[in-house]
């Protein structure tokens, strides 16, 4: 005898399929060559900048910080976003922005490329305060061995050679 097994379809709100994602990803991005660019007056409109930026590609910015040679940003990703198209988005128009924010910032740019690790919700209020931190934390700790140590911390295999730029 053939049976039919009839069970609801899980995902279809009103006949309407729905994905629902929390993706948080931590994305750290230097300068190029680690210069010393982003005046401390700007961070504020810069970061506000980017955030529009996430907003217009559906993936929210929750928390962003730095100092003058690299920023750190918590996203939660577009269920639809690859995060290297975010990051193009993001370092293409927030370089765009700061060059014609202020004539001395003509040779502003970010580096090639950047490091992005996921999280866990149980994550977030930790990497926020990470985040807050920064200015104190770089007072003892450069920018390459503050990547190197996450890095470790997340088991990715790097190449000294091609890492940085």
């Amino acid at each position: 005898m053939n049976r039919t097994i009839e069970a609801p379809i899980i995902g279809y709100l009103d006949g309407m399929a729905s994905t629902l994602t929390r993706i948080l990803v931590h994305v750290t991005f230097s300068t190029k060559n680690r210069a010393a660019l982003i005046p401390e007056t700007i961070e504020p409109d810069l970061y506000a900048y980017i955030g529009g930026i996430c907003r217009r590609m559906e993936s929210p910015l929750l928390a962003m910080g730095g100092v003058a040679d690299h920023a750190h940003m918590l996203v939660s990703l577009g269920k639809a976003v690859a995060l290297s198209d975010l990051m193009l988005n993001v370092k293409r128009d927030s370089s765009k922005w700061m060059k014609e924010r202020d004539a001395a910032l003509g040779a502003f740019g970010w580096q090639d490329g950047y490091f992005g690790f996921s999280i866990g919700e149980s994550g977030v209020d930790a990497l926020r305060a990470y985040i807050a931190d920064q200015k104190q934390r770089h007072k003892t700790t450069d920018f390459k061995d503050e990547m190197r140590a996450f890095l470790r911390k997340y088991g990715v295999e790097w190449d000294e050679r091609y890492v940085w730029d």
